[in-house]
């Protein structure tokens, strides 16, 4: 059924109406070839493009062949011919009119001078043309146009080329004038006096006619007065005019061919001098015009007389004028005939009648001026409401207008309060005294010029950049006169050529990729006279929107108006113009009445709550300043116009909600106002009011940022309590909601802002709490910082709370995220405690007497406590008659899909309409009508709303209802079928509007892992629809064909392609996967985890061959591919590692692989039967580290042998470079990098575990500890290397992780065993540096753990070594061994002696280690930058004046998190103990920088504080805990002394 309706849906609507479903349809219904349609249909080919379609178009661009254009031209023209036009079509033959009219221009050209040969010679080729095949004379109904008001002379007024005026009529009344038209298609190119004679011939005939007829006439030359084969007749062409005295002279034959005076001064007062009316042509520069000559023959001239005429003419023979007879003339129909002999007595007779007939006509007309009686209020409200019954934040706006009058910015009051979108001003005076002046006293604005929208940039990114939607946008489109940088002001032709490609550049960026359809209306405010430009702008917005829907016009001046309408009727007729038009109403009027229908009362100021508990006015112009943030003022909604807020209105504001939408601000406003009953605050309110009055009104501040974190099921109300809770808190403190898409510094900046509007002390200001909703750790974590770094810039006391952050998170195990931080964290779940049922059952009674449970199902299904049993009924009662083959089932699965597997996804209606072929043909019920559209079951799970303010959407009502949907709707169609449907449909997947959201989410779809971290029950391998999928018949082949569909889909993703790899070699399909990573690496060529992944594969591949090899003895030759395919994944491995870093999105991970798969190797190439015997590890580490190469094995790995001899030095190098990144950065990594990352999760969550259990297996393999003697004088340098790896000292990274063992007896004794390694009291040149690191490193850790060690050397002893370290020039010592010269050089105390030598050291090792972290940080994304501090600055002497983090970890209590929590808001520095252990340095803040002094006089050693913002902006003299990093010498806990 649904079927059949679409497929006649276009006859119900005219062609201009149709869009490209119902073009398509009908082509199919004519049997034009599918392929034609399918690429009519690519080219969004709708019904007002298929009116002009030509064949040149059809055959070059959609290649039709010629017998389908014949057919499709023809079929075209036959539908949109008028009914009365086909049936004379059909029941009169073609011609009769015609040769009637073609006989009357052979005699009349005849007569005015043109030889009958040249006459015949015309007359064929129109007949020729009008048979000719390649004709297109069937162009379709071309557009109507309205003729020029009788007799007045409007200097504005201009015709229209092309379009059609009405049929030639005659007089059925005196009044209205009749109408006859003479092409004068040839006749034109006469010689002025020929022409003359012409124009007099056809004039004075008309002319004596109506005279007679004492009816008022139009006799229009220009205009086709037959249908030729490529004219219609009515329609207007035109006729270049080279001197227009020649059609003025016309009327002086009146004297030679009236022959009675009085006659002759009758016609010259009846037939008024001719009218040059203008011809428009977009397409011809050629001046044309239409020559129109009015009849009037008023009663007091006319009267008694009957007026004959001599038609002149010229006589060919002798080329002289002659007239003919005097003769009669008579109006009959639409024709003007000479009066037979036989009837001029009756005519004579009936004259008197005529004349009093004409007397009573003309007292009968009004002449005073025009007043329209229709209601101009109603037609404005319902041009802006869209037809609502008010105006609401439903609709953006589009201003285009040009220069105000002073007097009309004083009625602007309704444009303030208007969602203003952009403004296309073309007063280049508006920024200083026009519109925008004073605007911007009311409302931010960002003032734009047309080219700012002509840049190379995604859709997102203009509007990132732009701040589209965030303020609005003002451009200038004709110059702007305060401006310095160039804009000018341009006349018409110079803009035309300039800046209208710019303009319709701009325009096309609104209307087809930022707003959709009917989510705005476009105002024309005519407020001076009209120019061209603006014109241009309406053709180019009529254009883009298909039509004149939400298209509105404002003109108080109808002059300014008429002119307007005449140059704009190219785009639309005049008829549809005056509909869209409010004319004649004074602009105060229209001020006024326009603010009558808004909801919400125009005020220019909110209230915000202060310190000393008053209020005070938020002005909005600085609220728009801080666009980032959504403020919930005092006065929330107190501005709403109850008189627009009927019953029902509010009724559906209630629904929407406990239908599942999320709760409003008016919600809660109309609950305040007993408009509505209250919503139920559940347990987790007050649980979270408690925290909060906790933090807020504690005497004894911990932190000037606090947290209070909301955990909840998805569905189970958890924004409603975040919401409420700002709501409950907006008259105690500042509160406002984060808009996330904003950049992090301007959220900051705007919070700090709204902190301090107002309040004359920085110190002295309430604390601004901050929801965000859904945001990740990574988001807080920045916020939290950059907050910090504000309060600390501003020197805000850190004993006063500044911010409080209410994060309101989902996840699926809410009660365990929140015991990790219980005293800042609530639990939401779908569970209802018994107080909660008593509360949500009265409710529901009391609801079910204003809604039907179908219609509040998301509160019904909340009462009863989301039990599964009833979901299940309801969804099975509600799909129990589905038609799964409609559309609209085949809807609710995509939607189902993507609500199941992705939180806050929806579907743009948009999209719905593309799907269902929706067309949207009446814009202001458009919603209705896909409202109307959808199935009853549709209806009760669909939920509509708008998401970032602009896209119309619709999700299911709830989540768990989405799931069961999707569950009961794949036994009949399984997901993996229900994805590819929705990967395959191009019309979704290439539709226009909300794309980005919508491909974001196609994504997510795909890539997106389940993660405990993040709240979910369980962490996934792949997507969590990709594992469903694989669990179904053949599911690990639906699941590759699904994401090769996705890969298609998403133009070419390269991570899906990367997940489409890891699932190939999870299922041993490796050719397959190199494949595909292969692929991926050809889209991102640079990218970290693209090019990790081909190393995986490879990984992976071996370690299946590796396993799958028998136990029996291994040959060489038998493992040889194995050996391949693992140093294939080595080298691909070091690719990554060396490939330009231009597009990294994190540090590289590739040497966690090339480690793995080479500890791997080892241990095959143990196996191997040549290297298995009882010396089988010696022979192996013989061909392995030197020149060495057994017999047995020089053939079969002769490629492999230089690659294995590398082997050792390789995984050294990458093991170093791993070290080396753990030693710098904190590993914690984004929610975004885990989804890309293919490591193994020890790699990922503790890096550090599993680099010391790798230095392990790597030692162990390379030899036997136990093979040497305990004497370090026997030892070798590798084997000492190889020994202290396995015990955990071959690098810093394993050293500062033995150092985090809490057993500190352990650590001693293993420190001390491996410095036994080294010599007893070894010489600086006795070990290599990378030795000489490890050993002074294992000192250090040695002297933190186990201070009475006699393994230990003294501080100067240490300082003696480090001489061996290179500071400055080209070969500067590692990072590693200038970070143990910065430790081991730092005095204990200020006042200690201090070695002029050693200071130089001490300085020049840190200024090295500062340009190496610069270095080093080149490609590290900010949110890696995280520096680990190591050491601190003890209050103990010598060596033991270092003090290692641990030590201060060990005095912090509670949580992880609540441990993090200290750290992050300084909490750390006021712990007594840590008070105790540590020494505060004394220094000076200088120029912005932070210094103490160095020995050398004069000289100072630059500390970097940790947080540059605890900086002191002046010079001060201050003191500090000093903490030694990678990255220098830090400070914290900075203090002004």
């Amino acid at each position: 059924m649904a079927d059949s309706d679409s497929d006649t849906e276009w006859k119900k609507w005219p062609c201009s109406k149709w869009t490209e479903s119902h073009v398509s349809t009908w082509l199919k219904s004519i049997g034009i070839k599918e392929k034609y349609i399918q690429k009519l249909c690519e080219e969004e080919v709708t019904g007002p493009i298929l009116l002009g379609l030509k064949r040149k178009y059809l055959s070059q661009t959609i290649s039709m062949r010629s017998a389908q254009i014949e057919h499709l031209l023809l079929k075209r023209d036959e539908l949109l011919m008028p009914e009365p036009t086909k049936v004379q079509k059909e029941n009169s033959p073609q011609g009769g009119h015609n040769a009637q009219r073609n006989g009357e221009e052979t005699s009349e050209l005849s007569a005015a001078g043109v030889s009958t040969q040249e006459v015949q010679n015309k007359n064929e080729k129109k007949a020729l043309q009008s048979h000719h095949p390649n004709n297109e004379s069937h162009i379709g109904a071309l557009p109507c146009h309205e003729y020029r008001t009788f007799c007045e002379d409007d200097k504005n007024f201009r015709y229209v080329k092309h379009k059609v005026l009405p049929p030639e009529t005659g007089n059925d009344n005196m009044i209205v004038p009749c109408h006859e038209y003479k092409s004068l298609e040839n006749a034109h190119k006469l010689e002025s006096r020929k022409l003359k004679i012409k124009v007099a011939r056809e004039v004075l005939r008309f002319g004596c006619g109506c005279m007679n007829m004492r009816a008022n006439g139009t006799i229009h030359f220009g205009i086709m007065d037959k249908v030729t084969g490529i004219h219609k007749h009515g329609e207007i062409i035109g006729i270049p005019v080279r001197d227009k005295e020649d059609f003025i002279d016309a009327l002086d034959y009146i004297e030679n061919c009236f022959k009675k005076t009085k006659q002759k001064v009758d016609a010259r007062k009846c037939i008024r001098n001719p009218k040059f009316i203008e011809v428009i042509d977009t397409d011809d520069s050629e001046e044309r015009f239409v020559i129109e000559y009015d009849i009037v023959p008023q009663a007091s001239v006319v009267k008694n007389e009957l007026y004959s005429v001599c038609i002149p003419y010229l006589d060919m023979k002798d080329m002289k004028l002659k007239h003919e007879d005097k003769a009669f003339y008579q109006r009959i129909g639409a024709n003007t005939l000479c009066l037979p002999d036989d009837d001029l007595v009756d005519f004579i007779h009936g004259l008197k009648e005529k004349d009093q007939q004409r007397e009573v006509d003309e007292l009968s007309v009004d002449q005073t001026i025009f007043v329209c009686n229709e209601d101009l209020k109603r037609n404005l409200s319902i041009l802006l409401t869209g037809g609502t019954q008010c105006m609401d934040n439903s609709l953006f706006y589009i201003i285009v207008t040009n220069k105000f009058q002073p007097e009309h910015l004083k009625s602007i009051d309704f444009l303030v309060h208007m969602k203003i979108f952009s403004v296309f001003d073309f007063d280049p005076d508006s920024k200083t005294s026009g519109l925008c002046a004073m605007y911007k006293e009311k409302h931010a604005a960002n003032l734009h010029f047309l080219h700012d929208y002509i840049k190379d940039l995604s859709t997102a990114d203009l509007m990132k950049q732009l701040q589209l939607c965030d303020r609005t946008s003002w451009i200038f489109c004709n110059g702007r006169s305060d401006f310095d940088g160039g804009e000018e002001t341009l006349d018409d032709k110079t803009w035309i050529k300039t800046k209208k490609k710019q303009l319709k550049k701009a325009v096309s960026v609104i209307c087809n990729e930022i707003l959709p359809k009917g989510s705005f209306v476009v105002i024309f405010l005519l407020m001076s006279e009209v120019e061209q430009p603006l014109v241009e702008t309406f053709h180019e917005f009529y254009s883009e929107m298909s039509g004149h829907d939400y298209l509105t016009v404002i003109s108080e001046s109808r002059e300014n108006y008429l002119k307007w309408s005449n140059l704009a009727q190219t785009s639309c007729s005049i008829t549809t113009l005056n509909e869209i038009s409010i004319v004649d109403m004074s602009w105060s009027h229209v001020n006024t009445s326009v603010q009558s229908v808004q909801l919400s009362v125009n005020r220019p100021t909110r209230c915000l709550p202060v310190i000393k508990g008053g209020l005070c006015d938020l002005k909005s112009v600085d609220e728009d300043m801080l666009h980032s943030l959504e403020i919930v003022s005092v006065d929330q909604c107190d501005d709403t116009n109850l008189e627009m807020m009927d019953e029902g209105k509010i009724k559906d504001i209630e629904q929407h909600f406990y239908q599942g939408g999320k709760i409003d601000w008016m919600n809660l406003w109309l609950a305040d106002k007993k408009l509505c009953g209250e919503s139920i605050q559940r347990d987790a309110f007050r649980q979270t009011n408690d925290i909060l009055e906790g933090i807020v009104q504690s005497s004894n501040v911990k932190r000037s940022i606090e947290s209070v974190k909301i955990c909840h099921h998805p569905g189970s109300g958890g924004s409603t309590v975040a919401r409420q809770i700002l709501w409950s808190w907006r008259k105690k403190i500042r509160s406002a909601v984060v808009k996330q898409s904003n950049e992090i510094t301007t959220v900051c900046e705007h919070a700090l802002s709204l902190r301090e509007y107002e309040e004359k002390d920085k110190n002295r200001a309430l604390p601004v709490l901050l929801l965000l909703e859904d945001c990740n750790d990574d988001y807080l974590d920045d916020v939290r910082r950059e907050l910090g770094n504000a309060i600390a810039t501003k020197k805000i006391s850190s004993s006063l709370l500044c911010f409080v952050l209410l994060t309101c998170k989902r996840c699926h195990d809410p009660e365990r995220m929140c015991r990790a931080l219980p005293s800042q964290t609530v639990a939401v779940t779908h569970r209802l405690t018994q107080d909660e049922k008593t509360l949500f059952s009265k409710k529901l009674e009391l609801l079910k007497l204003q809604f039907k449970p179908d219609f509040i199902l998301t509160f019904v299904l909340m009462s009863d406590g989301f039990q599964r049993s009833y979901i299940e009924d309801f969804v099975k009662n509600l799909l129990h008659k589905i038609d799964h083959s409609s559309l609209i089932t085949r809807l609710i699965r995509f939607v189902a899909l993507l609500n199941c597997y992705i939180h806050d996804s929806y579907m743009s209606v948009s999209h719905c309409e593309a799907s269902l072929g929706i067309g949207m043909l009446v814009e202001q019920t458009r919603f209705y009508r896909f409202v109307d559209s959808l199935s009853e079951e549709a209806r009760l799970i669909f939920i509509h709303f708008r998401e970032s303010t602009q896209i119309s959407s619709i999700r299911i009502i709830h989540p768990l209802v989405a799931k069961e949907i999707l569950r009961q709707l794949s036994t009949n169609r399984p997901q993996s079928e229900i994805a590819m449907d929705l990967l395959q449909d191009k019309v979704l997947i290439e539709h226009k509007f909300a794309k980005d959201p919508f491909l974001k989410f196609i994504r997510t779809l795909f890539i997106r892992r389940n993660k405990i971290s993040k709240g979910d029950n369980v962490n996934s391998t792949f997507s969590p629809l990709i594992e469903k999928v694989i669990t179904e018949r053949e599911g690990v082949q639906k699941a590759v064909d699904l994401l090769k569909a996705a890969y298609a889909a998403l133009g070419k993703d390269a991570f899906v392609a990367q997940q489409l790899a890891r699932l190939l070699y999870s299922y041993t399909r490796f050719e397959e996967a190199l494949h595909w990573a292969e692929e991926a690496k050809s889209q991102l060529p640079y990218d970290t985890f693209v090019l990790d992944t081909l190393g995986q594969v490879y990984k992976k591949w071996f370690y299946h061959l590796h396993d799958t090899l028998e136990e029996q003895e291994l040959e060489p030759q038998k493992v040889s591919e194995v050996i391949n395919i693992a140093l294939k994944g080595i080298t691909a491995f070091r690719a990554s590692e060396k490939a330009p870093k231009k597009e990294t999105v994190s540090l590289n991970n590739s040497y966690y692989g090339e480690v793995d798969v080479g500890c791997r190797l080892l241990k095959l190439l143990s196996m191997v039967n040549v290297f298995a015997t009882k010396d089988g590890n010696s022979e192996l580490m013989n061909y392995l580290l030197t020149d060495y190469i057994p017999e047995t094995v020089q053939k079969p790995w002769q490629k492999f042998h230089g690659l294995l001899k590398g082997l050792q030095k390789s995984m050294y190098h990458a093991l170093e470079c791993i070290s080396e990144d753990l030693s710098y950065f904190q590993k914690d990594i984004s929610e975004e990098d885990e989804e890309l990352d293919t490591r193994e999760p020890e790699q990922v969550h503790n890096p550090r575990k599993w680099l010391t259990r790798k230095c392990a297996v790597y030692a162990n393999l390379f030899c036997h500890v136990s093979d040497v003697g305990t004497h370090s004088e026997r030892v070798t340098s590798f084997q000492r290397q190889m020994r202290a790896y396995k015990l955990g000292g071959g690098n810093i990274t394993s050293i500062f992780s033995l150092l985090n063992d809490l057993m500190t007896e352990r650590t001693g004794k293993k420190l001390e065993e491996i410095i036994s390694m080294y010599p007893e009291n070894p010489n600086r040149n006795d070990l290599d540096e990378t030795e000489l690191v490890n050993f002074l490193l294992c000192q250090v850790a040695l002297a933190c753990t186990w201070p009475g060690s006699s393994k230990l050397l003294t501080l100067e002893k240490l300082q003696k070594l480090c001489l061996r370290f290179s500071l400055e020039g080209k070969y500067t010592s590692s990072a590693s061994a200038l970070f143990l010269v910065s430790i081991l050089f730092w005095p204990a105390t200020n006042n200690e002696e201090r070695n002029s030598a050693n200071s130089q050291v001490l300085m020049s090792a840190i200024d090295a280690l500062q340009k190496l972290f610069e270095h080093k940080i080149t490609n590290v994304p900010l949110r890696n930058r995280r520096i680990v501090t190591h050491f601190f600055l003890g209050k103990a002497m010598g060596l033991y004046k270092i003090v290692h983090r641990s030590a201060l970890e060990k005095q912090i209590k509670g949580t992880i998190s609540e441990r993090r929590l200290k750290w992050l808001g300084g909490e750390v520095w006021t712990n007594p103990e840590v008070v105790q252990l540590l020494k505060r340095v004394e220094g000076w803040t200088e120029g912005g920088h932070l210094f103490v002094r160095a020995n050398t006089k004069g000289s100072k050693i630059r500390v970097f504080p940790r947080n540059s913002a605890s900086l002191p902006n002046s010079n001060e003299n201050v003191t500090f805990y000093l903490g030694f990093s990678f990255d220098g010498a830090v400070a914290f806990d900075i203090q002004v002394k």
